[in-house]
């Protein structure tokens, strides 16, 4: 018998599951872009725009587990949410034990290939010799955090789809709030640099993860045994086919920051602004432009289990409106964002620091503006792609996660970098962004009419089946 949890998830109120589904979704998604920002905020200020260029340098390892987090913590809740669905309750427990030890392996993966080739991967992500002193103290200790990352962020949609938004939320919370208070202490209080913030990083990303381990025994809807933690390659494949729309997703903007990074580098000193501002304030820019994205993400990641139990009981119009509401949230934030972007650049660049000098300014004003400008229908892309995710149709997902980062932005930039230099570089942003809109409402508006088939032709056997 279905729990009630998966019960309110095909009969609740649509606009009630979602805020009880996205608000710890969006909460947790911010945490994690929050980690990498508090970090750069208490270094900007104590140790300079060299610290911030190499928080920018070290975010590539973030991305990474980002990635690694979504491909099984997605790809873990979607499968388990589509079994439950069908009635498969037994399958289910699998998927779940099977994703969470994906993470953690994943993760000691992760930190073993950043420990022993450190170095030219810092290089390969755009580090100058210059930012190298910086990032490299800093990652050779947040390393040790990355299999809590991923188990924190990839559980937090285990303990969703199990239920458990809030639950979601207080990991991530408290962490964040263990790494903030850290970081005044190790950085503002004790001067220890690059060194500080990375401890208290680590610290806030330990308990985090420990707390998942903790809920993961003590899971509701199914009770995981041993046997349903044992990697099964039918399990992890199904799993990651779910998951690696979001995962390609995050890949590409790693992707994305590294050739970026390096473009800054190379052309910034071509450039009145040198190389070390041109990489500092891109770095600002994209990780201020991933809290907007981490929002959007979390509405998307929100709907999900309520979009896959529905579709997988034949449930279409909740499906859609799922999908709807999702798309009104994500505008709305858009919108806020990009008039926020477009009206008060040089008040959130100084958050991150005020002793750049103007020129610093200067740069990183107009490459907020310009860059950013596409801001305003950026919500679409990440909240359909993960729609197909959630209904199963991964392949879908894979390429619409593809289209903004690696089909447009990728060309774009390496393009006009090479005919219009550093500017170049900013008008790929808004290019990408809306072609990456375009593909997305094509592809919705073909697969809303397939679901409508889908749902007329329910209805008919419907009654038939009462006219017999």
């Amino acid at each position: 018998m279905e729990s009630e949890n998966r019960n309110i998830l095909g009969t609740g109120d649509i606009k009630r599951l979602m805020v009880k589904f996205a608000v710890p979704s969006i909460v947790a998604m911010l945490v994690g872009a929050l980690y990498n920002i508090v970090d750069q905020i208490f270094i900007g200020r104590e140790v300079g725009i060299l610290g911030n260029a190499a928080t920018n340098v070290a975010f590539p390892f973030t991305t990474s587990c980002v990635a690694i987090a979504l491909l099984f913590g997605i790809g873990g809740a979607s499968s388990f949410n589509l079994a439950m669905g069908r009635g498969e309750k037994d399958k289910a427990a699998y998927y779940v034990g099977n994703a969470a030890s994906m993470l953690v392996i994943s993760g000691i993966v992760l930190f073993a290939v950043a420990t022993i080739f450190l170095r030219p991967m810092l290089m390969l992500f755009g580090s100058t010799e210059e930012v190298l002193a910086y990032a490299m103290p800093y990652v050779r200790i947040t390393a040790f955090g990355f299999p809590f990352l991923i188990l924190t962020t990839g559980g937090g949609h285990l303990m969703r789809a199990d239920g458990s938004p809030g639950m979601t939320m207080l990991c991530s919370i408290t962490g964040a709030v263990i790494n903030t208070v850290l970081d005044a202490i190790f950085v503002v209080g004790f001067k220890w640099g690059m060194e500080g913030a990375a401890i208290a990083t680590v610290i806030g990303q330990v308990v985090s993860g420990i707390m998942v381990i903790v809920y993961l025994s003590r899971y509701k809807t199914v009770k995981l045994f041993p046997k349903h933690f044992r990697p099964s390659l039918h399990c992890v494949g199904g799993i990651a086919m779910l998951g690696t729309a979001s995962f390609f997703n995050q890949i590409a903007i790693m992707i994305v920051q590294v050739v970026m990074n390096n473009l800054m580098s190379y052309y910034g000193a071509l450039s009145q602004y040198g190389e070390s501002i041109p990489l500092s304030c891109s770095g600002v820019v994209i990780k201020v432009s991933q809290v907007m994205f981490s929002i959007v993400i979390g509405i998307s990641q929100g709907t999900q289990p309520i979009e896959s139990f529905n579709y997988g009981a034949q449930r279409y119009s909740r499906v859609k409106a799922a999908y709807r509401y999702a798309l009104y949230a994500g505008g709305a934030v858009a919108v806020i964002s990009f008039l926020l972007y477009q009206i008060f650049p040089r008040q959130i660049i100084s958050i991150f620091g005020q002793d750049g000098g103007e020129m610093y300014f200067e740069f990183g004003v107009r490459f907020f503006r310009i860059y950013l400008f596409g801001a305003i229908v950026s919500f679409m892309q990440p909240i359909t792609s993960t729609f197909f995710t959630s209904i199963g149709k991964a392949y879908k997902g894979i390429f619409l996660s593809l289209t903004r980062q690696i089909i447009f932005l990728l060309p774009a930039t390496l393009i006009l970098a090479y005919y219009k230099g550093i500017d170049g570089i900013m008008y790929a942003g808004p290019i990408a962004e809306f072609a990456a809109f375009l593909v997305s409402v094509i592809m919705i508006a073909i697969e809303m009419s397939k679901i409508n088939k889908l749902e007329q032709a329910l209805l008919t056997e419907e009654k038939s089946a009462v006219g017999v």
